[in-house]
């Protein structure tokens, strides 16, 4: 039995130090997501939710991810798996898991992009190119898959990915896509307006989306390169602090998803454009106001997470 478990143990380990690119909010921004709806979810919830998860299909590798041994307690283990699992759909972009890639992995779920211009000095929607990005038709079919009849293997996947989902759409560059004279088929959600001084090497570059995506790294360091539960649980502590979930029972809006994209949409044309310039770094004010931003919006996606889990899996009486 130890054997096993060592052996499972390092093969959870060398799936850890191969799998963690950053997108979306970033490892850190989608964990506390997970976080918050973690608290916003009772016993019964997480353990369906938890249980439902371990039923994935082996060639996922997502239950792999649940070290069930070790000095913490079982209810901590449980949280910090459900909150990786935030991440796993970007974890299964490793290309080294070739069958696991080519299954799984899906790089036009993590967006949905309304196009817009600035015309007049005022940030209004236009027709764009072909609409891009599948994000919001995910949320609303996972959704409603882990509300049916299908088989808990098929519902663990679902419940990853809607983990993942509803922080990307939370962060105002996954909803949106700016077209300008440079720009004509729109900027991929800021990736291509660059941030570093012109001739930055390519590996070097900086751009605006990559800028919002690290944005509580920006303001929380984790210079000591500490453990989730040192790090990640008391950013996401404070921002419940900061933006308690009565404050959000009116906002959450479980009956019209849309409507969450259309708010990081309203940001990106109203706030994240301005005060922020080509081949400069953001300054100190764009700094904190990005971080500000980017902490309601983590508690609201958490909340909505965690409403939406609730619905399904718990007794607690449907939010809107």
């Amino acid at each position: 039995m130890k054997t096993i478990r060592a052996r499972a143990f390092v093969l959870a380990c060398v799936l850890l130090i191969f799998s963690f690119p950053a997108f979306g909010w970033g490892e850190t921004g989608h964990k506390i997501t997970a976080y918050i709806a973690w608290q916003r979810m009772t016993p019964q919830t997480r353990e369906r939710v938890f249980k439902t998860l371990l039923a994935a299909p082996e060639d996922s590798q997502i239950a792999t991810f649940y070290l069930s041994y070790g000095s913490r307690s079982q209810e901590a283990r449980k949280r910090e798996f459900f909150m990786l699992m935030a991440t796993w759909s970007d974890i299964v972009r490793d290309r080294n898991f070739e069958n696991r890639y080519k299954k799984y992995h899906q790089s036009n779920w993590h967006y949905t992009d309304t196009f817009w211009s600035m015309t007049n000095g005022k940030a209004v929607l236009v027709d764009g190119p072909e609409p891009n990005g599948q994000a919001m038709n995910k949320i609303a079919e996972f959704s409603a898959l882990i509300r049916g009849s299908a088989p808990d293997s098929e519902k663990a996947v679902a419940i990853a990915w809607l983990e993942h989902l509803i922080g990307d759409i939370h962060q105002p560059l996954h909803g949106s896509g700016r077209i300008t004279d440079e720009t004509p088929k729109g900027d991929l959600g800021g990736n291509l307006f660059l941030l570093t001084p012109k001739g930055t090497a390519r590996d070097k570059q900086r751009n605006l989306h990559s800028y919002w995506d690290g944005i509580i790294g920006e303001n929380v360091p984790n210079a000591r390169d500490e453990c989730d539960a040192v790090y990640i649980d008391p950013i996401a502590q404070e921002i419940m602090r900061l933006y308690p979930a009565d404050k959000f029972q009116g906002r959450l809006k479980m009956d019209a998803m849309d409507q969450w994209q259309k708010e990081s949409v309203e940001i990106a044309m109203n706030e994240v454009y301005r005060d922020v310039k080509w081949y400069e770094t953001p300054s100190e004010a764009y700094r904190k106001k990005a971080f500000r931003i980017a902490q309601e919006r983590l508690a609201l996606a958490g909340y909505r997470m965690g409403e939406l889990f609730e619905q399904v899996y718990g007794p607690t009486p449907s939010a809107k």
